[in-house]
């Protein structure tokens, strides 16, 4: 038998409050279901199992706040006992992470399932229906038993404030905090920002770098790519530039994998943070997986749901708790260069500027050129300026032969 235990979902975060259970005792499970939302200073997250079992004893109430490490629930083993005698006679299935493109809207059914005239719902929900002036008795629940959880009232939330408002719609009961995303609370997602980076300067030794790379083959061949594709199938530079950082980082360890107890200790694969800016204000890098084995067009559909999803208050638990690098571009902003602060545990921070047409001296003649700044933050207790050129040169080369990512 073994236990689920509060995640650790960042270098800040000491404990959780459990928001809601998405499973019930004795329901099955597999890896990659989600079966709990954990608020953190970061907001609500929804977290993910990685092994295969039953769901035991449930060890922590909603609305409980537990240390990381702290056991959650009990999870059966194939052939062990159940600790739990008999299981729910209704349950739902856990409930997946949802997989990226539109969502229809399907009519909401008359009445959910209820205990006399009461609605079943989670105190989570019922709090962000309170909030949001949304009508359970309205919502069709997916929560275990066909309790409505916290994603049914986002899900309602999200159709009416896209639907065409009537004539006789009443008043919002509470106008919505615009500084507030779904899940994420902005405010104490700054202060915990301010508190990791405070903690950065005070205990890395910072060493920077910076570059200048051509553009020029990379942006020839994304056009020639991108010629007979529809939109939304099309190739952005940025998936160039963060699948060439991965093979970058994989062939030099020193700078993908983290500091921990006074000792560097390499990832053993490439899962680099991609820093997002969340409307609203805040930003968050949650991991894209195994980057460095992803092809360009992969990489690029991992990018638009990743945003998408931490956009819309979305966020795993997983693409959280270990991310071995960070990668962060402020070009669209038109910013041409940055100087990132390392993310604890992490050694390093890759930054790009705005690709931009710039005087460029070819074969003895000033030419235009296409070209990107990119800069280096790195942990000197675990690299050191002579291997930080040697990666940024890597990063280069690799964007010189676009076809070969």
């Amino acid at each position: 038998m073994g236990l689920f235990k509060m995640p650790s979902l960042g270098s800040d975060m000491e404990d959780g409050t459990l928001v809601e259970w998405l499973v019930a005792e004795g329901q099955a499970v597999k890896r990659g279901d989600i079966i709990a939302v954990v608020e953190t200073q970061k907001g609500a997250i929804e977290i993910e199992i990685f092994e295969a079992g039953t769901v035991g004893k449930l060890l922590l109430d909603v609305g409980e706040t537990a240390p990381v490490g702290a056991a959650m629930a009990e999870i059966v083993g194939a052939g062990e006992a159940p600790a739990v005698a008999s299981a729910p006679a209704a349950q739902a299935p856990a409930r997946r992470a949802p997989e990226p493109g539109p969502v229809a809207a399907s009519p909401p059914s008359q009445v959910p399932i209820a205990s006399g005239e009461r609605v079943l719902a989670s105190p989570a929900a019922r709090r962000l229906a309170a909030e949001r002036g949304v009508d359970l008795a309205s919502l069709t629940g997916t929560g275990p038993g066909g309790a409505v959880i916290s994603a049914d009232v986002l899900s309602a939330d999200t159709l009416s404030a896209d639907a065409p408002a009537a004539s006789t719609q009443a008043p919002e009961a509470k106008p919505r905090e615009p500084a507030t995303r779904r899940g994420l609370a902005m405010g104490e997602m700054r202060k915990a920002i301010a508190a990791a980076m405070a903690r950065s300067k005070r205990e890395i030794p910072h060493y920077y770098l910076q570059h200048t790379i051509d553009l020029e083959t990379a942006t020839a061949w994304l056009a020639a790519a991108n010629a007979e594709r529809a939109p939304p199938d099309r190739l952005l530079m940025a998936a160039l530039l963060l699948k060439a950082s991965a093979l970058a980082l994989q062939r030099y360890p020193d700078f993908n994998g983290h500091y921990i107890e006074g000792e560097y200790r390499p990832a053993e694969a490439v899962h680099p943070g991609v820093a997002i800016a969340l409307r609203g204000g805040g930003l968050i890098a949650p991991a894209i997986h195994d980057a460095a084995t992803l092809s360009v067009d992969a990489l690029m559909a991992a990018l638009r749901d990743t945003a998408q999803r931490m956009r819309a208050g979305r966020v795993r638990s997983s693409e959280l708790s270990d991310p071995t690098a960070t990668v962060s571009s402020l070009g669209e902003r038109g910013v041409e260069g940055l100087w990132g602060v390392i993310y604890p545990p992490q050694v390093a921070l890759i930054g790009f500027g705005k690709a931009l047409v710039r005087p460029a001296v070819v074969d003895g003649g000033v030419v235009p050129r296409m070209q990107v700044q990119v800069s280096l933050a790195a942990d000197h207790r675990a690299s050191d300026g002579h291997r930080g050129a040697l990666l940024l040169n890597a990063i280069d080369k690799l964007l010189q032969t676009p076809e070969a990512l």
